[in-house]
């Protein structure tokens, strides 16, 4: 190295004699990134918006047949939501209150260390009432009176299960197909395989939404949930934040023109191309389209967030909440103009439902936060047209144990994390509403019918975007990585349309 910390041009020179044939090919189909970019920096100098299309990017090859979905909206409810008390009816825990939970149920089955040493696991029976509704009688929970108008067009898989206990490996798995992070997320695959349909948004995107109830246990998550893993970072999600400045350092510092910003990208531009053309480093290429269209978006991010033009009938619909930049019902209309506007995939996170206590009283609210605005998103989507081509999924990680943790008493329970069944729920693109899929026993501890595992789910959804998971591989470090994994995965026939 010398002394000014750089590489001398003769070892970049004898890497680029000495690399194999394999090399050599990798790194030549990279320089067809340097086409793309011409286009990019051939943008006139006030940096007019292209208009938007059909797609671009993506993999020539994709999709295997025809989608039913072309966009996805996925509501995680960070935490887990109890599934004895908002899809999975269990009457029957009405006479077991107090009493232990059977062995012949539990069978041995791993316990969190938060339960595990509890002398006794006393059933606690849903405190919530439930009713039939939709056509074929669909039990849902008197806590989601609005998901419950929507019967007919939603579809309940009651037999989820994974095999995470705790939740960041659980939260990890559902989004990336693993339970440790490194791998891209759902998102970040679907944007990579089938490329972007609006120039001027990022094909990913991500929103967080807060909850209302201070008392709730808030799980942590960060951006490796949204991460593009081994695929380049171009297809990680892009966080928008709620209040004025949704994006950070996308707008241009104070007293620094666009003309001015548009002649610095154009130089900066110039440099990484320079500097790929030495290196063949593709992540150079990937700086470069994220500088641009982070300038695209100084443009095309306050069009996006300017709901002044939204009608009052609109936000009757979502409810008043949706007036205030980061609530849930905030965070749903954000995303009906997100697909609205061909972004590929939104990616909603929606905290406080880790109910280790508290349950009759944290859980009302945090089913309050959500109902109405999901219901809303669906209706408004199929208003508009957009929800027979747009993939709407609502769940959390994991279920909860029909057993107390900690005190049971007159008042209050909790509930411990259980990976062996849980329920979500989801509609349009490509999916049949009405319907419910799977089934427990009577303890919803085990699931005794058409069991549903995370790899399943993400066939699942990359089904319905036209693709055959099976074939769906990126060639990294000596492996075709996929995103349901190396175990089997089927396709949940019965839920699509």
């Amino acid at each position: 190295m010398s002394e000014s910390g750089m590489f001398p041009a003769s070892l970049c020179d004898e890497a680029i004699r000495t690399e194999t044939r394999r090399q050599f090919f990798t790194r030549g189909s990279r320089g067809l990134g340097a086409v793309a970019l011409a286009s990019l920096i051939g943008r006139n100098a006030s940096g007019a918006a292209a208009p938007r299309y059909e797609a671009t990017g993506g993999l020539p090859s994709l999709p295997h047949f025809a989608p039913k979905a072309k966009r996805a909206i996925y509501l995680h409810m960070v935490g887990a939501p109890p599934q004895m008390e908002t899809f999975d009816y269990k009457p029957g825990m009405n006479d077991w209150y107090d009493k232990d939970l059977p062995d012949s149920i539990r069978k041995g089955q791993r316990l969190t260390t938060m339960t595990s040493g509890q002398e006794r696991f006393p059933i606690v029976p849903s405190r919530f009432a439930f009713n039939q509704h939709g056509q074929n009688g669909m039990w849902i929970s008197e806590l989601l009176p609005y998901t419950a108008r929507m019967a007919d067009d939603i579809a309940v898989i009651r037999s989820m299960h994974t095999e995470a206990i705790n939740h960041e490996p659980a939260i990890t798995f559902i989004q990336t197909g693993r339970q440790v992070p490194s791998e891209p997320c759902i998102g970040s695959w679907a944007a990579y395989g089938l490329g972007s349909m609006n120039s001027d948004l990022p094909t990913f995107v991500v929103l967080n939404a807060s909850h209302s109830n201070p008392k709730a246990n808030v799980q942590a998550i960060s951006a490796r949930l949204w991460s593009s893993g081994f695929l380049s970072s171009e297809f990680a999600g892009v966080a928008l934040r709620g209040g004025a400045n949704p994006v950070l350092y996308v707008n241009n510092p104070d007293g620094v023109p666009s003309q001015v910003r548009r002649r610095m990208l154009d130089s900066l531009s110039e440099m990484n191309r320079i500097q790929h053309e030495k290196i063949g480093d593709p992540e150079t290429l990937s700086r470069i389209e994220q500088y641009e269209m982070a300038f695209r978006m100084q443009a095309s991010v306050p069009e996006l967030t300017d709901l002044s033009k939204e009608s009052d009938t609109t936000y009757k619909r979502y409810g008043d909440d949706a007036r205030t930049p980061g609530t849930f019902a905030h965070t749903c209309l954000m995303a009906r103009r997100l697909v609205e506007r061909d972004v590929r995939f939104v990616q909603v996170y929606h905290r406080g439902w880790d109910v280790h206590n508290r349950v009759p009283e944290v859980l009302p609210s945090q089913c309050k936060d959500i109902d109405q605005a999901a219901w809303a998103l669906v209706q408004d989507l199929k208003e508009r047209g957009l929800l027979d081509s747009t993939l709407v999924i609502w769940g959390g990680e994991f279920g909860r144990t029909i057993y107390c943790q900690g005190k049971l008493t007159a008042e209050t329970y909790g509930r411990d994390h259980h990976p062996r069944c849980f329920s979500l729920w989801m509609a349009g693109g490509g999916i049949r509403g009405g319907v419910v899929h799977g089934e427990t026993d009577e303890f919803a501890y085990n699931i005794v019918r058409d069991p549903v595992h995370v790899r399943d789910f993400q066939a699942t959804i990359l089904h319905l975007f036209g693709i055959d998971h099976e074939r769906f591989t990126f060639r990294y470090q000596g492996l075709d990585k996929k995103l349901t994994g190396v175990e089997p995965a089927q396709v949940v026939k019965a839920i699509v349309a």
